[in-house]
């Protein structure tokens, strides 16, 4: 009897969701005349598709089935390119040379057509000269691009051809990034510059401490700005005649360094003076707006601010399968020199020296956890936090509180 009973609230849901499925389902030959229909219209040249095309254009990159698409692999010397028709056959394939003269001939006698380089060295002045010449080019990252692990043969013509390919049917597989404009490249030569000497300087400084430790005996400690002057009376001498260029040398280096530095303060106040909005934060100086605001050029680019973390690869790799999710490091994408300088910045915010700050408190929070390289990890998660908070910063125009959550959290205890 209670199984009668109960059947009908069981029936009850069951009418109700069969009302909430919405009309029957179509005729199998009516869903297929309509598909039929719609696939006529995708390739009709005319009417629906032309409006269709044209939107797909302004939404992003889409397949390039009506003119040429040009594969080049950039060389140092020589590139080799692959130029595909319409139908994707092969044309064309051979070299140039990667001057900006041949480059130009090159293309300024060829039909619009797609162009597909990959980054590197060369491509952001090839990509301005091809772009000059009336093409759409697109610039390759290799880093996220999918590649065959069982591929047996590679080189510049197979590089060459599977690029036009994949920029042909597929170009959002070839993760197409952007080129910084010329001026700001421009200035970042700069930093660059003074970045080669600071690791030569310290190369020299490591060797000649360890050449003095091999005699038996340690140099003094010291900054390396001042090591020459502190160093050069304590080298031994039966390794004076030796070392002593070599500490002249770092002399040398220190001087330009000094020289880059006066350069760089001068650049970051008159030509890009929202550096100073980024400054507002103890441990950031002009180097490290600087290279910053000059890497990112665009802070709209970015739709969150938390972004840009990825962007500079300051977040974990990931390699889970199934149950399996193993703590990697981080991935280390994006630009070398401004990560370096965002965990320097980290380090003295968490230093002795580093004044009291919501980074620093997080930053010691995970220190206390404890474990394998724990400041480590800490330093490298204040840099990824210090690079969200600076483009917050950049965007806003905000004045920096260093401890608004702290003040927060004080305020609501003292409410409770």
């Amino acid at each position: 009897m209670k199984k009668h009973s109960n059947s009908p609230r069981k029936s009850e849901p069951t009418s109700k969701r069969a009302k909430s499925r919405g009309p029957a389902q179509l005729d199998p030959k009516e869903v297929l005349a309509e598909l039929v229909r719609k696939l006529r219209e995708k390739l009709d040249p005319k009417g629906v598709a032309a409006s269709t095309r044209e939107e797909h254009q302004g939404r992003g990159l889409r397949p390039n089935l009506d003119r040429l698409t040009v594969g080049v692999d950039l060389g140092d010397r020589w590139s080799q390119y692959c130029i595909l028709d319409l139908e994707g056959e092969t044309l064309a394939e051979g070299q140039l040379r990667t001057t900006q003269q041949d480059i130009a001939e090159f293309f300024q006698a060829l039909n619009a057509a797609r162009v597909v380089v990959e980054v590197g060295t060369h491509s952001a002045w090839v990509r301005e000269v091809i772009c000059s010449c009336g093409h759409e080019v697109l610039v390759a990252n290799p880093r996220l691009m999918e590649r065959s692990k069982g591929r047996k043969r590679k080189n510049d013509r197979i590089d060459a051809n599977k690029l036009a390919r994949l920029g042909r049917v597929d170009p959002q597989s070839l993760h197409p990034m952007q080129h910084r404009s010329a001026e700001v490249r421009q200035d970042l030569v700069m930093l660059r510059a003074r970045d080669a000497l600071v690791a030569a300087r310290t190369e020299l400084i490591n060797a000649t401490r360890g050449l003095v430790k091999s005699m038996g005996t340690r140099l003094a400690k010291c900054s390396s700005p001042s090591f020459a002057q502190k160093v050069e009376e304590t080298v031994p001498a039966e390794i004076r005649e030796a070392l002593l260029p070599v500490v002249h040398m770092t002399a040398a280096l220190s001087d330009c360094i000094k020289g880059y530095d006066e350069k760089i303060e001068k650049l970051a106040s008159e030509k890009y003076g929202h550096t100073a909005l980024l400054r507002q934060v103890k441990g950031v100086g002009p180097i490290t707006s600087l290279a910053y605001v000059l890497t990112l050029e665009n802070p709209k680019r970015f739709v969150k601010s938390r972004d840009v973390g990825p962007y500079l690869g300051l977040v974990p790799q990931q390699e889970d399968s199934g149950d399996s999710q193993p703590q990697l490091g981080i991935n280390k994408a994006g630009d070398t020199m401004v990560r370096r300088l965002l965990v320097g910045s980290a380090q003295y915010i968490l230093g002795p020296f580093g004044p009291d700050t919501d980074l620093r408190r997080y930053g010691l929070r995970l220190c206390e956890r404890g474990g394998k390289n724990a400041k480590k990890r800490a330093a490298v998660a204040v840099a990824r936090k210090l690079a969200v908070l600076l483009h917050r910063l950049w965007v806003t125009g905000e004045v920096y509180e260093p401890l608004r959550h702290g003040i927060s959290a004080t305020v609501q205890a003292a409410a409770a």
